[in-house]
């Protein structure tokens, strides 16, 4: 196997397991207020993030930026929080009224991506060792995140799609419902992660 295809393998199975149960329930919110139909705008939303974690994952693992760990692990569920807030106070609105690729939300994506990827970066420098140019690296990693989170953004459209179509819930319940269940959560790390 190449070192593309293995750090692709890490990247896809780092972000599509439980152990990164944070940026799941970030993907959860992040999806939540949409349809299958604007998968579009999902799609672009999520690689919004991708570019923002790219980036600090990049600065981070090759060294150009410090940061404290303990305050990165705080800012995680700070982002999901908020998008869940977001969403809850958007809840019942048509989407599809939105340009597909209007800025604000795509830029809040990123910011918060800008978050997650400090979060990744001691992940893949533990496992990247002493390398001293790890770019090839780092891009197949970047790209195995961002295939395991379409997997996963597919499946909560999926799960949406059932749930809407077939159960018959308003859009807007699934909206609060999914947007409380990952605040919740998030609220659980951050006490957590602030206690620790």
């Amino acid at each position: 196997m190449s070192v593309f295809q293995t750090y692709l393998q890490l990247g896809f199975f780092h972000i599509f397991n439980l152990q990164a149960y944070d940026h799941l329930v970030f993907l959860l919110a992040l999806c939540a207020p949409y349809v299958a139909a604007e998968w579009r705008r999902v799609v672009a939303l999520v690689t919004s993030f991708t570019l923002g974690h790219s980036i600090t994952l990049a600065l981070a693992t090759l060294g150009f930026v410090q940061y404290s760990p303990r305050l990165v692990e705080v800012l995680i569920p700070v982002t999901i929080l908020l998008t869940c807030l977001l969403n809850l106070r958007r809840a019942g609105r048509d989407m599809r009224r939105e340009p597909l690729l209007w800025a604000g939300p795509n830029l809040l994506a990123a910011g918060f991506g800008l978050v997650h990827g400090l979060g990744f970066s001691s992940y893949l420098r533990q496992l990247l060792g002493q390398s001293s140019r790890p770019v090839l690296e780092l891009l197949a990693f970047n790209v195995g995140v961002e295939l395991g989170q379409l997997l996963i953004v597919a499946l909560i459209l999926l799960l949406g799609l059932v749930v809407l179509r077939v159960a018959r819930a308003a859009h807007r319940d699934w909206v609060l419902v999914v947007s409380g269940a990952a605040a919740g959560i998030a609220a659980v790390l951050l006490l957590l992660n602030l206690g620790s």
